[in-house]
């Protein structure tokens, strides 16, 4: 009886082979002799071969000869030999010689090995979710996966987000290529023009962890090291999006044949239909969705959080591990609704250029009836400006057009963001208002743009973010107004505090290190990429099964996801469960 080659031993050796030939065409795992292992996996005219013990070595030289072969040398005390094989004899018909020989027990070819593929990028020590040097095994288990398969390019991957800067040296190579029409790479349906540069930087990390070019000897790598990435902004400079950027984008990348979508974004609020639909769209165009928990540390069950707690079936949804393999503090959970864990915290990976900040108490430019005080706030005693200097005890008064400005240089900028800190309670009719004028002087003059204005109360210190990058140039003032009517009924009037201005200056070289869910979703991003590149007739139910069911239990995933699993990609890459969709004819 001989005895048959595990599966997993096959595949880990022709997947390897695979890697230095630069092929990209699957290989199943299966026992090596109902398929035959692809040639350069083996050396050529050669073959091992295990007599049963019984045979002596006289009748094994016999044996060899008759068939015009000749013993090499003799590996061990157990039967097994290597032999030559015949001149112009191929190693599969050599097997075929022996395979039926009752004097035998095995044959196979002399494998080629190869030592793990571990990429040369400098940066990858700093790659824990990758390699994790601290905790043992508490990492995404890849470098074995990477003897089989580096290159995802065959799949195209979406990343719906602020955009990808798709010059970054470690990014440029592996974008994806959308023809004429398509120049930059994908397309930006927040701003609704074909150039989706990212001014945040978030979209360019997810990029990163995806696909950052490997074993270039430049920067990070990606999950793959070869892949093809389709750059969709549909969130602005200071990371917000509608629903109908988002449709559009998702669209976008399902009409252009994007087969993976990573999405690492998302909100509460009630059941979004519209947002729903596109998802269903991608699913029945057979797409994978892989989407972010959420950064909250909250129960989704307990509060719905979208797109993580749509019930389609092509959507994957991923918590944040640490370094430790315990969720992370700012991660989502949901028992129904979040499928797996992965790293989250710590990650290295490209970014869009050099973020800056400008801070400033804005206690200058134009005549200040605001106050500037470090006193009287109700939270805590920073500075800001307040109308009426004694707010929130006091009350504004009446026919007020108080203007507060200032000018800054923000040439050469990509994305600037105008963030502050609010607490406001305004008389109806009266009007607090944020705005910002490229020219420069009053912002409230000719040629303003207003941000934000009008009454109500924001009923506490709320932080507000707005993106200002058309007001890139060296002449950019920003400004706050308090106007009040002469009706008498006044309130306690508002006080502006934290006020900075985030910068990004897009450059080719930067990385960044940053946490999040965010993070964690294109670690799993990748590995669908990974799954349908090695499968290609994997759909999308395949890979959401592989992924799912292939992760190992992590106690700290136990009844807060559906699997109560991480991601595991090599047992991924080497999951068995047939393909889904297949039918047999009898002949």
């Amino acid at each position: 009886m001989k005895t048959p080659i595990r599966p997993l031993t096959i595949a880990a050796l022709t997947g390897a082979v695979l890697l230095l030939l630069d092929q990209v065409t699957a290989v199943p795992f299966a026992p090596a002799k109902e398929v035959a292992a692809p040639a350069g996996s083996y050396v050529a005219g050669e073959v091992l071969v295990k007599f049963k013990p019984v045979i002596s070595a006289q009748n094994r030289i016999s044996a060899l000869a008759i068939r015009g072969h000749a013993l090499e040398a003799s590996l061990d005390q157990r039967g097994w030999v290597q032999v030559k094989i015949g001149e112009g004899q191929t190693v599969e018909q050599a097997l075929a010689l022996y395979r039926n020989d009752p004097d035998i027990e095995h044959v196979q070819p002399n494998y080629i090995y190869h030592a793990a593929a571990v990429p040369n990028d400098p940066q990858y020590g700093q790659l824990w979710g990758f390699k994790n040097t601290g905790t043992a095994g508490a990492d995404i288990n890849i470098e074995k996966a990477w003897d089989h398969i580096t290159d995802c390019s065959s799949v195209v991957v979406a990343v719906i987000d602020t955009g990808i800067n798709y010059n970054q040296e470690d990014l440029a190579g592996n974008m994806w290529n959308g023809g004429p029409g398509v120049p930059n790479h994908g397309w930006d349906l927040y701003s609704n023009d074909n150039d989706p540069i990212d001014q945040h930087g978030h979209g360019t990390h997810v990029a990163g962890i995806i696909g950052a070019s490997g074993n270039n000897a430049t920067g990070t790598t990606g999950v793959c090291w070869k892949a093809t990435l389709m750059a969709v902004r549909v969130l602005s400079a200071a990371g917000s999006g509608t629903t109908a950027s988002i449709i559009q984008g998702i669209n976008f990348a399902v009409s252009n044949g994007a087969k993976v979508i990573n999405m690492s974004l998302g909100g509460g609020g009630p059941f979004d239909a519209a947002f729903s639909n596109a998802i269903t769209n991608a699913q029945n165009n057979d797409v994978v969705v892989v989407v972010a928990a959420g950064n909250e540390g909250n129960n989704n069950e307990m509060s719905a959080r979208y797109p993580c707690n749509f019930i389609n079936a092509n959507v994957i949804c991923v918590a944040a591990l640490d370094q430790n393999y315990a969720m992370a503090t700012f991660s989502n959970w949901g028992a129904a609704s979040v499928d797996v864990g992965a790293p989250g915290t710590n990650i290295r990976s490209a970014w869009a250029g050099t973020s800056g900040t400008i801070s400033d108490t804005f206690n200058s430019g134009g005549v200040l009836n605001w106050t500037i005080s470090g006193g009287g706030w109700a939270y805590s005693p920073v500075d800001g400006m307040a109308n009426p200097a004694t707010f929130p005890s006091g009350i504004y008064g009446n026919n007020m057009d108080n203007r507060a400005y200032k000018t800054f240089d923000l040439s050469g900028k990509a994305g600037v963001v105008l963030r502050f800190s609010a607490q406001v309670s305004m008389q109806f009719g009266d009007s607090l208002n944020v705005n910002y004028r490229n020219a420069g002087g009053d912002p409230f003059a000719i040629g303003g743009v207003q941000l934000i204005g009008g009454s109500g109360s924001t009923g506490g210190v709320v932080p507000f973010a707005f993106d200002i990058s058309l007001c890139n140039s060296a002449t950019c003032s920003v400004g706050f107004q308090l106007v009040s009517d002469a009706s008498g009924i006044n309130l306690q009037g508002a006080r502006v505090s934290s006020f900075r201005i985030d910068t990004l200056q897009l450059n080719s070289t930067s990385y960044l290190t940053i946490s999040g869910t965010s993070m964690a979703t294109p670690m799993v991003a990748g590995l669908a990429a990974m799954l349908r590149a090695y499968n290609p007739q994997y759909t999308y139910l395949d890979v959401v099964n592989s992924i799912k069911n292939s992760g190992r239990s992590v106690a700290a995933l136990s009844g807060k996801t559906t699997t109560g699993k991480a991601i595991d990609v090599m047992p991924a890459l080497a999951y068995l469960n047939p393909p889904t969709g297949l039918t047999a004819a009898v002949q």
